[in-house]
């Protein structure tokens, strides 16, 4: 089974998220995908055209400067690779801009 384990060690997943709020990936949103980013072992980044962040450091996602419409490749490599990509994409399109839009209906 060791064999099997060092496999795992080196899964690697990776999913494109696209960032749905008008308000963009800002500082509240952004550490929630930190904190969700670190309860995993994995290697996670998060890349847009020109730069690639590391998904545990805050500092390194807000430079990302996601805005309303960005798509960005979110990249996972370890044992619980598979696990962390799916969590994160729910965490993006489930609950962090899921009900975006409902929440502007209210304020009008």
């Amino acid at each position: 089974m060791l064999a099997g384990d060092e496999t795992l060690e080196d899964e690697m997943y990776e999913t494109e998220i696209e960032i749905k709020s008008s308000d963009g990936l800002h500082m509240r949103p952004a550490m929630q995908f930190v904190d969700l980013a670190n309860q995993f072992d994995s290697e996670i980044t998060v890349s847009n055209q020109q730069d690639t962040a590391d998904a545990k450091s805050i500092m390194q996602m807000t430079v990302l400067a996601a805005t309303y419409g960005s798509k960005l490749k979110v990249v996972a490599k370890g044992r619980d690779a598979k696990q962390a990509i799916e969590a994160l994409k729910e965490l993006v399109d489930t609950k962090l801009f899921g009900n975006a839009a409902a929440g502007q209906d209210e304020k009008e």
